[in-house]
């Protein structure tokens, strides 16, 4: 498993063989690594994830348009979980990487496909400039610094390749203001009351809304984000807003509509929301140019 993408790591990086997945040490996992790890390591949780989300049509549809064809294409997800994206799209890339902190969900990323690594996203093991495309799919907000971990997933990519991120919060859409921000903050006080919001458990939910850092109102990624960090590293950036419903058609400038409750979240905070800075997520496509030269891995 380690000889298949051993040139890859970083000269003096040790590497463990732990079952069925690589593992880099962490010396000083921060609050976030930590909890994403008790949460996508309790495998049924993860189990659970890989079965619901990021699995309809139209998210396949979406990231096939993005990524195009990674048949033979040196491919690393980070925050990969347990393996939501290539159980989805499927195909043949030449070499698949997950990266992730939770040992449950790397596990299962391996039974998907993935040679999986466990790793911090802020200080990757692997060299400058070695991947075709590198994913980060509902990955930044659940990392405390989405900006290191974003260089950090940009700086593996090979001039000409692509960085693609996607189902992160909008900042300008969960940025609840007012009658808004009172109805948010009600709906914990709410999954107290009945002991659990979406998830099965009080247990699961307060662990599943403490991994997710960024996804509350005031915080999230903004167009203005990927464009700062990434275009002096070589990229040509686009933002795609959109609403999480819609497939390949995000790419041509449709959005989707987003359900009542967030129209109404943006309506109540002052906004028109139908507006593309209304929209829930956003994707960003980017391309290495292939002039680019790496300066240091």
């Amino acid at each position: 498993m380690k000889t298949k993408i051993n040139s890859f790591f970083k000269p003096g990086i040790e590497v463990k063989e732990t079952g069925n997945y690589l593992e880099c040490s962490i010396a000083h996992p921060s609050e976030a690594i930590k909890a994403n790890a008790h949460y996508f390591g309790n495998f049924e949780w993860a189990e659970e994830y890989l079965i619901y989300c990021h699995r309809s049509n139209s998210f396949k549809t979406r990231w096939t348009a993005a990524l195009g064809d990674w048949t033979d294409k040196i491919v690393v997800d980070i925050g990969c979980g347990p393996g939501n994206i290539f159980a989805t799209l499927k195909g043949k890339p030449k070499i698949l990487i997950g990266i992730d902190v939770a040992p449950k969900s790397l596990e299962i990323a391996a039974e998907v496909g993935y040679t999986a690594v466990l790793a911090d996203a802020t200080n990757l093991p692997f060299i400058s400039g070695f991947a075709d495309v590198v994913t980060l799919n509902a990955a930044l907000h659940h990392c405390e610094d989405m900006d290191a971990v974003l260089r950090e997933a940009a700086r593996l990519v090979k001039p000409g390749g692509l960085i693609v991120t996607d189902h992160d919060p909008q900042l300008s859409a969960w940025n609840y203001t007012g009658i808004a921000k009172l109805m948010w903050n009600f709906r914990l006080f709410y999954y107290k009351i009945i002991g659990h919001g979406i998830h099965k458990t009080k247990h699961q939910q307060f662990w599943g809304l403490a991994c997710e850092i960024h996804h509350k109102p005031g915080h999230g990624v903004t167009k203005d984000m990927f464009e700062k960090l990434l275009e002096p590293m070589g990229f040509k950036v686009n933002v795609f807003p959109h609403n999480n419903e819609l497939g390949a058609e995000v790419l041509e400038g449709k959005k989707g509509k987003a359900s009542l409750k967030y129209q109404l979240g943006n309506l109540l905070s002052g906004r028109n929301p139908n507006a593309d800075t209304s929209a829930l997520s956003l994707m960003c496509i980017a391309k290495k140019n292939m002039d680019y030269k790496h300066l240091s891995n």
